[in-house]
């Protein structure tokens, strides 16, 4: 009925009928910490994995804007995995130099390894949203699930499950009703600082008489 997890909007708008985004995401690179990889154009000529059929592998396969083939075409190779812990257990053996990932999955997946073994390169390849993706046209059925998407949220289970992944600092879900609160507060401070000025003036005008 729906495709939601870690499902990236970009590129697929008018694929599926999607719900609003809940996260900002990233695609980043995960490099051995002692590797000496700082930056993207330190990739040049290094071998490269990806997961398969995942976002990052169309973003580094795409020639279209915002993709990133070109520098792709810089690494050694490009290679696919199929799970997460072949591809770890492949860069601390140096088979592999840099892994493709999510970075909400690169928290994760480093959280769960030694610490300070592999680091997130700073510079992202790409930035995009996550949501929830339903066949063309089934508004009725998004529509049912966001608003008890959103129960959750109101209730602060979103909140939670975000903190246990390491991803609080990616949620967007609220940003349009956090903004419209920025707008209701920046509107009450303007009122009140022309009650303000209004009872200055008056006052001054009685101090003249």
């Amino acid at each position: 009925d729906c495709i939601w997890n870690g499902f990236t909007i970009n590129g697929r708008e008018d694929d599926y009928t999607w719900s609003d985004p809940y996260l900002n995401n990233e695609q980043v690179m995960v490099v051995a910490a002692d590797s000496g990889i700082e930056k993207l154009d330190d990739l040049a000529g290094k071998n490269v994995v990806v997961q398969a059929a995942s976002a990052a592998l169309d973003l580094l396969q795409s020639e279209e804007e915002g993709g990133q083939k070109e520098l792709a075409d810089t690494f050694g190779a490009l290679n696919e995995f199929a799970d997460y812990n072949t591809a770890f257990t492949e860069l601390q053996a140096g088979a592999l130099d840099a892994l493709a990932i999510d970075v909400g999955v690169a928290k994760y997946q480093l959280a769960q390894r030694e610490e300070g073994k592999y680091k997130i390169l700073d510079e992202p390849i790409q930035s995009e949203e996550y949501g929830i993706g339903f066949k063309k046209g089934n508004d009725e059925l998004k529509d049912t699930v966001w608003e008890e998407v959103l129960k959750l949220y109101d209730a602060g289970e979103v909140d939670k499950l975000a903190e246990k992944y390491e991803v609080a600092d990616m949620l967007c879900i609220g940003d349009d009703e956090k903004s419209d609160d920025k707008k209701d507060d920046a509107a009450e401070d303007d009122a009140s600082d022309a009650d303000t000025a209004k009872e200055d003036t008056a006052d001054t005008a009685k101090d003249a008489e």
